[in-house]
């Protein structure tokens, strides 16, 4: 049986009916679709939402505008184009495994998935990395981090997911070897990104494993320093005066804040791509026996950590948490309601 007769079988309904070589669509009941529209329709909304204040809020108060709020900004319009530009085009495609967008669009969808989400997790790297100043070299800080470095960060989270997804994708190097698969057959209206057992593992590597360990590694150091100087700070408590103890522990206090929200980002991010990137290196190896539902649901799983991140700012860093307590009592509040007091 032939990879094509093979996919077909798979169900009774094609994307385009009476289409000789048209893909299969998979068979959900109505009110089944229409759930999962509905949920993933409300990543999309929250994603785009979330990412698009958190821009705001950094662009329109100066007392966000430092090294790590650049980053933060960077990184919230890298998930705010996911929400925008990916999710709602793999949605349909999600329930409906079909693509009714064009082959060429494909190609573009691809490389956009993969450079936005490849770029997002670089920049929770990067920012990792401006923590590790901050907290544990603040003295140092301002001459490590300037902002000529923070310009090269910007550039390796932009421009190193760019070459790979586009240098990747349109030379077609992922699918040597696996052309014949049928989860790679060329029939119409077809949308699919499965990589081979090199490209799997190179992906793997380069996109999670690496970044995630060295992230874990900064922040098991930030927390070991972060102790260390509260504890220096509680022995010199009796010995300074009340006022300079206190503003030192304020200050401390705050950083250490800082490190457990980012912290938690790192969380976020492991626990939404360590699935994706698991099945992304195993399925070559074991010749593609995961099921594509459960694909889809570890890949919507990963565009969730773009979802995750505005939300933890807004909720857990104390500067986001106040400029957008502003904006929901100036703007919304007093605007709205007519309220607002001359």
């Amino acid at each position: 049986m032939g990879s094509s007769e093979l996919w077909k079988n798979q169900s009774q309904n094609f994307c385009i009916q009476f289409f000789h070589t048209s893909c299969a669509t998979t068979e959900r009941l109505d009110p089944g679709s229409w759930l999962m529209y509905i949920v993933m329709s409300g990543i999309v909304l929250v994603t785009i939402m979330g990412n698009l204040l958190v821009i705001i809020l950094v662009s329109h108060f100066k007392q966000l505008h430092n090294a790590t709020n650049v980053l933060i900004l960077s990184l919230a319009v890298a998930d705010f184009l996911v929400g925008l530009l990916v999710m709602p085009y793999s949605m349909v495609r999600t329930v409906t495994s079909c693509w009714y967008f064009g082959e060429v669009f494909c190609k573009m969808h691809t490389c956009f998935d993969v450079l936005l989400c490849t770029s997002s997790i670089f920049h929770l790297l990067f920012i990792s990395v401006d923590r590790y100043y901050a907290i544990c070299h603040p003295l140092h800080y301002y001459k490590k981090i300037t902002t000529l470095v923070v310009e090269v960060f910007l550039l390796v989270s932009w421009s190193g997911p760019a070459l790979y997804s586009f240098g990747l994708i349109l030379s077609n190097t992922y699918t040597a070897g696996i052309q014949n698969n049928v989860y790679t057959v060329h029939c119409a209206w077809l949308c699919s990104f499965v990589l081979n057992k090199l490209w799997g593992s190179i992906s793997g590597f380069i996109c999670f494993i690496i970044p995630g360990l060295l992230m874990i590694g900064i922040y098991i150091h930030i927390f070991s320093i972060a102790r260390q100087q509260a504890k220096a700070i509680a022995n010199n408590a009796n010995i300074q005066s009340d006022s300079k103890a206190t503003s030192k522990k304020l200050y401390m206090t705050m950083e250490r804040k800082a490190a457990k929200t980012l912290s938690l980002v790192m969380g976020a991010f492991v626990l939404c791509w360590l699935p994706f990137f698991t099945v992304t290196v195993v399925d070559p190896y074991i010749n593609f026996e995961i099921p594509r539902d459960v694909y889809s649901i570890v890949l919507w799983l990963g565009y969730f950590n773009s979802t995750l991140n505005p939300i933890i700012y807004a909720l857990f860093y104390p500067r986001f948490k106040k400029a957008f307590r502003y904006i929901i009592t100036e703007y919304i509040y007093c605007r709205l309601l007519k309220t607002c007091v001359n």
